[in-house]
């Protein structure tokens, strides 16, 4: 099964060529058109002029069933997408259904460590911002403060938890979330 980026890079080669093939016969509806046009005030026979509008004709139907073909192939790509992104937003909800004690108790439990580090508030903010990974101008933007103001707080959070920056922050809330489940498993719980 191939990657969503694997069948968007096939759909724009699909569409390129169709592009290109409606481009030559709408080029020989133009050419075959003139040709008409300068053959009847020539005055060509009528089985020449049949024969040079059935070309006209033809290449019409072609760049039709061409359209008609793309239109069908966005409207199915659309419904698939569609189809996937119901998907997608049922699963992430069952994902938070499954998790939402577990993000309770993790979310009382980073509280409870902001607290024994004797954080303020502002400082307790922007460390469960830093851990969100929003960055300082970000951060200032949401609280509405200095950027100044932000990496003070951020380096008071650091200071007060003896954690060395962004990194160590994250890790020292996330590191054992991340271990395979053989190494929770064995890891003695505290």
């Amino acid at each position: 099964m191939g990657t969503l980026a694997d069948g968007l890079k096939r759909t724009e080669v699909d569409r390129r060529e169709q592009i290109r093939a409606s481009l030559v016969l709408l080029a020989i509806v133009t050419v075959t058109g003139i040709d008409l046009w300068l053959d009847r005030s020539a005055g060509s026979s009528p089985q020449h002029m049949i024969a040079e509008g059935a070309i006209a004709a033809t290449a019409l139907v072609g760049l039709a069933l061409i359209w008609v073909h793309t239109i069908v192939t966005l409207r199915s790509q659309i419904q698939r997408s569609q189809l996937d992104l119901q998907h997608t937003r049922e699963e992430a909800a069952r994902w938070h259904e499954r998790t939402a004690g577990l993000l309770a108790g993790l979310s009382a439990a980073i509280d409870e460590q902001l607290e024994q580090w004797a954080l303020t508030q502002s400082e307790k903010e922007v460390a469960l911002l830093l851990l969100k990974g929003l960055s300082i101008k970000e951060i200032a933007a949401v609280r509405d403060v200095a950027e100044k103001t932000v990496r003070h707080q951020a380096l008071a959070v650091y200071r007060k938890s003896g954690l060395g920056g962004r990194a160590e922050l994250a890790a020292f809330f996330l590191e054992d979330l991340l271990l395979p489940i053989s190494q929770r498993e064995a890891k003695p719980s505290a």
